[in-house]
């Protein structure tokens, strides 16, 4: 089993920052991908950035990159997820991920296929305009 609490969630004006943190427990070695998912009222769950624990490679959906950035801190058993330039259509719940999978650089393979997925609580994001 994995645990993750996510944290860093609130409201910020469009062209803010936030960041994210996602703090791992438990079985940690079980899992070599971990990401950022996000659902807004009356939407379905989307990916929006992963990395492999190993090696640090990034993938990113083209509605945030080059505005999000996800890194990890493996000493710390964290990982983060840097907001910049927030617009309102940011706004959504954030949720931490991990699972063990070769298709990290896919989320919208991963958005299909949740089994085996950890996932974190939720943090919300308000971005006003």
């Amino acid at each position: 089993q994995v645990q993750l609490v996510e944290s860093g969630g609130g409201s910020v004006q469009a062209g803010g920052s936030l960041r994210l943190s996602c703090a791992a427990s438990g079985y940690i070695s079980s899992v070599n991908c971990m990401g950022w998912f996000r659902q807004a009222p009356g939407k379905e769950r989307e990916g929006v950035a992963t990395i492999y624990t190993v090696g640090g490679s990034t993938y990113y959906a083209d509605s945030v990159k080059g505005r999000f950035t996800i890194s990890q801190d493996n000493a710390k058993d964290t990982v983060y997820l840097q907001m910049n330039s927030l617009k309102p259509e940011d706004t959504a719940v954030y949720f931490c991920a991990a699972k063990r999978t070769y298709l990290c650089w896919s989320l919208a393979w991963w958005r299909r296929n949740t089994d085996a997925t950890y996932w974190g609580q939720g943090t919300q994001v308000t971005v006003s305009s």
